[in-house]
């Protein structure tokens, strides 16, 4: 990294614990972040159901499925677009606005997909105007994760970043938990019948409603005390944000985009994907699934906030390497299980789940890995960008491989992506680089 985008290491002494106003920020950064986030992932849990009623009946079932996570794919191909203009718009009026607009961008799209017509009743209109509310999704995320990053990040106080990003992070994944848990409640109450009828509606009318009440949690949130500095100073970017970052700042781009990859391979493979992987290519039932899911996504929750915990305490460095190291470990330790009958799958999901916590320690890499005048342009165009490339063929890639290839098939790919997160962090080791400060000290 260069040396401007390092954080000033505080002296022992001056850590201090969160304080009140502190904690209220990050309460409703992250119930925010959880309601917007429910919207973006709960696609993923019904892409059976959509795949049946968005697409003719003559379509095989699997190519038809492909298509809907094609579809699902969209919203990370989109996702640049919003990231990109939020962030300069972030990095010149400031976090608060943008972050506010993402949440409401979000809720709109979601409470549409809850009236759309089906192909029944439209014919190929219905994928289309399926594919066109997904992409404003992806343009509203796009703009949503990275600017809560660099808002509670900036909220933080020294020493206590790696648990504010974490905080945030799992908040992030309440939204999962959420999708999970309306998930499992509805395949358990409702016949298959009534859930292609009108059932697969509900969770989206829901997020709609999400979606907006996120909105107003965030008028009681303030602008950061970085940007705010930085205006007064009149240190803000002059000349465009993401020329700066791609001139200055190439090498944080490059280990931003490969932590980033790790991240989209943990939470889609492993926590969005694996109810519905488990179904079809290891016989588990549908309840059995989502049950397992819905565990796995509470301990993520509770995984982010100990590698947050961590990250404060031993640094970054050695909690990313240490979580993916672990994370391969976990991986195929519940892929071994599966392969045999999965009878631990509901004590080794949970497991799992809380390893993928690892992903808590991942935006703390990328917030100290930029100089706050363009800090939300650098970590929004290499997240946004890795999420594109990764995140949009995941989907569809595993899902091939895992018909094609072989069952084993994503256990390799998300060990592949953390054995490349822990060679970052044996390379940000060598570097000697450390984050157990505030941004606010740049």
């Amino acid at each position: 990294m260069t040396q401007a985008a390092t954080l000033t290491t505080s002296p022992a002494g001056a850590v201090r614990s969160l304080s009140r106003h502190d904690v209220k920020t990050l309460s409703l950064a992250a119930l925010g972040g959880a309601l917007e986030f429910y919207d973006f992932v709960v696609f993923v849990f019904f892409a059976i159901p959509l795949s049946t009623l968005f697409f003719p009946h003559s379509t095989a079932p699997w190519l038809a499925q492909l298509q809907t996570y094609g579809i699902f794919a969209a919203g990370y191909l989109a996702r640049p677009l919003g990231g990109i203009v939020m962030a300069h718009f972030g990095d010149r009026l400031g976090r608060k606005r943008m972050f506010t607009l993402s949440v409401f961008l979000m809720a709109l799209p979601t409470l549409a997909i809850g009236f759309l017509p089906v192909y029944e009743q439209v014919g190929l209109l219905a994928p289309l105007l399926l594919l066109m509310m997904r992409v404003v999704q992806g343009i509203a995320i796009g703009g949503e994760v990275p600017g809560a990053w660099v808002f509670v990040a900036e909220h933080a106080p020294a020493g206590r970043v790696g648990f504010a990003c974490a905080s945030l992070t799992s908040g992030l994944t309440v939204g999962i938990l959420i999708g999970s848990l309306t998930a499992s409640w509805i395949n358990h109450h409702l016949a298959p019948a009534d859930l292609l009828r009108w059932g697969w509606r509900v969770p989206f009318l829901l997020g709609g409603v999400f979606g907006f009440v996120a909105v107003w949690l965030r008028r009681w949130l303030s602008e950061t005390p970085v940007f705010t500095a930085m205006r007064e100073r009149k240190e803000l970017s002059r000349e465009l944000p993401l020329r700066t970052v791609l001139n200055n700042h190439g090498k944080g781009v490059l280990l931003s985009m490969l932590v980033t990859w790790v991240l989209t391979a943990a939470i889609l493979v492993l926590i969005l994907m694996l109810p519905n992987l488990v179904q079809k290519q290891f016989h588990i039932d549908a309840d059995t699934a989502f049950l397992g899911n819905s565990f796995a996504a509470f301990s993520l929750c509770l995984g982010c906030l100990a590698y947050g915990w961590l990250v404060d305490r031993a640094g970054e460095r050695w909690a990313l390497l240490m979580g993916s190291l672990a994370l391969i470990a976990g991986t195929y330790a519940l892929f071994g299980d599966l392969a045999h009958g999965g009878g631990y799958f509901l004590w080794l999901y949970p497991v799992l789940g809380f390893l993928v916590g690892v992903v808590g320690v991942i935006p703390t890499v990328m917030v100290t890995a930029f100089p706050a005048p363009i800090r939300y342009s650098g970590l929004s165009f290499a997240y946004n960008v890795a999420y594109a490339v990764f995140g949009a063929s995941t989907a569809t890639l595993i899902d091939y491989m895992a018909e094609r290839v072989g069952r084993m098939a994503p256990a390799h790919y998300v060990a592949l992506t953390a054995l490349v997160s822990a060679l970052v962090a044996v390379y940000l080791l060598i570097e000697g680089r450390d984050s157990r400060a505030a941004p606010s000290e740049l």
